[in-house]
């Protein structure tokens, strides 16, 4: 059998954790291989070995049959090997143009050559339908558009095997659609690609073959036409998962959370155009209220002006009854509102702070944790240990690990348990599964319904569609900055959905 790439009894070491424990994977030339796991199952690792970012400590690799050594990434891109990293390596105020050709730039007597270059990356971009716009910075342009940045530099240094590590994890329904088409043409092309995913559609919609990796061992790779959605979350988590949320009917009490006439300006670049207009709704104990809408049309603004992150210039938030419009976000947190942000690394975490300084950040000055000014440490760690157990957080050292060495959905997890562990009145839970696989989705699912059930109001905000219809009680439509829909998810089909978030339908009154 010819493979283009074997990765054979591939060994990788982290201090207290062994990330690939003797795994072996045999890519196809022309095909689109999945590489299925849970979070921290060493999928990523796995690939930044084949990328010559990490060294291993035993094992061997074969690029078209021969044993080749890779010590960095310039060693893999000569080999024909490119990335696409989960959270993308672009130099957000170089353009578009200059990031494609970084690193691999023509000269002539010492001068940048981008004629050529520009040439190149234009034909690259039409006959892969990958439209951008060579010289937009990359900190303007949509997160999609940065991902077709990254696929434009691995084509442009004419690259066969094509790794995408978690692709869809930030991008809209539409743009997804448009990724695995991408995908597929490559591959009609005579181009190999490994798809790193735990997300067991796009596996059906693309994949031709997937291997599943489950802590850091090899379970097995099967045919994807032939195995159901059941058996590869069976074999990714290790037991048989529940694929819908089992929740009772809702029973919606008071009012804790109130917005009304909420109006937040764009204050960048001198815009004074309003990003949410004169938004008004209500969240009850013991309900998940859902705000749905494709990426970028106010969600982000309307969880910052509620959460206290932004001011609002018109309008009122009250959490039971009380007016918290222009109080700071410490008052918010300690009276009653959890958030769990849009953004794990920017607004969830100190990256670089241990686990469990992490999981008091919020409540480090309670007298429990204090004494005369001073962080009482045991007490702490103690705290810490408990959520740990609870909320299943897996880390290599425990409670002292940087959050950083953590993978992502171990990272959610803690956010999660830090604001769960609050008791909330009202929690504001934004995209709080992206990302993660269908084993800590059912998890935080179960944990956001018995919130709900121990007589919080759930605020949650995604854009996955499957979890907007199975985990909601009432749905509320958003498109560009306007609440254009209030639906009950028993009642409506992700088809009228799709047709309100996209702005081609409105209900009356609205």
């Amino acid at each position: 059998m010819d493979y283009i790439i074997e990765m054979l009894d591939i060994t990788k070491e982290f201090p207290g954790i062994i990330a690939n424990d003797h795994i072996t994977l045999q890519i196809k030339k022309g095909e689109i291989h999945a590489l299925l796991g849970e979070n921290g199952a060493g999928k990523s690792t796995l690939m930044s070995v084949l990328f010559g970012l990490y060294q291993p400590e035993g094992g061997c690799i074969k690029v078209r049959g021969k044993e080749v050594k890779i010590n960095n990434p310039l060693d893999a891109n000569a080999l024909g090997i490119g990335m696409v990293h989960q959270h993308f390596k672009l130099v957000h105020n170089f353009t578009v143009l200059q990031n494609i050709v970084l690193g691999n730039e023509d000269t002539k007597h010492g001068l940048l050559e981008m004629k050529a270059a520009r040439e190149k990356v234009m034909a690259l971009s039409e006959r892969y339908h990958l439209a951008v716009d060579p010289d937009a910075q990359i900190q303007d342009i949509t997160v999609g558009m940065q991902q077709r940045v990254e696929i434009l530099k691995m084509l442009y240094r004419d690259n066969d095997i094509l790794i995408f590590d978690e692709p869809t994890a930030v991008l809209t329904p539409q743009e997804i659609d448009e990724l695995m088409n991408i995908m597929k043409e490559l591959v009609s092309e005579g181009k190999s690609i490994i798809f790193i995913t735990h997300k067991l559609n796009e596996i059906k919609a693309v994949a031709d073959r997937c291997s599943v990796l489950r802590r850091g061992k090899y379970i097995g790779t099967v045919d994807v036409a032939e195995t159901d959605k059941q058996a590869l979350s069976e074999m990714m988590v290790g037991h048989k998962v529940n694929l819908t949320v089992d929740k009772e009917a809702a029973k919606p009490g008071e009012v804790v959370l109130s917005v009304e006439g909420l109006t937040v300006k764009d204050k960048k670049q001198g815009h004074t155009k309003d990003i949410i207009k004169n938004v008004s709704f209500e969240v009850r104990e013991g309900e998940i209220v859902c705000i749905a809408g494709i990426d970028g049309n106010g969600q982000t603004e309307l969880v910052e002006a509620v959460t206290g992150m932004i001011h609002a210039d018109e309008g009122s938030i009250r959490v039971k009854g009380e007016d918290v419009t222009k109080k700071s976000i410490r008052y918010r947190n300690t009276h009653g509102m959890s958030h769990i942000p849009e953004d794990r690394h920017k607004h969830g975490l100190v990256l670089d702070y241990s686990l469990e300084e992490n999981l008091v950040l919020q409540d480090y000055f309670e007298k429990r944790f204090q004494n005369h000014g001073f962080i009482r440490r045991d007490a702490v760690n103690a705290y810490a240990n408990e959520l740990i157990e609870k909320f299943d957080i897996r880390s290599g050292q425990g409670a002292v690990t940087k959050a950083r060495s953590m993978s992502g959905g171990n990272q959610q997890k803690a956010i999660i348990a830090r604001e769960l562990s609050k008791n909330p009145k009202i929690l504001v839970a934004v995209q709080p599964t992206r990302g993660l696989d269908v084993g800590a989705i059912e998890f935080i699912h179960s944990q956001i319904v018995k919130e709900r059930d121990a007589g919080a109001g759930v605020l949650l905000v995604s854009l996955e569609l499957d979890e907007v219809m199975n985990l909601s009680d009432r749905i509320l439509v958003i498109y560009e900055g306007e609440i254009v829909a209030d639906l009950d998810p028993k009642e409506t089909t992700v088809q009228e959905l799709g047709l309100y978030m996209a702005g081609s339908k409105k209900q009356e009154g609205r």
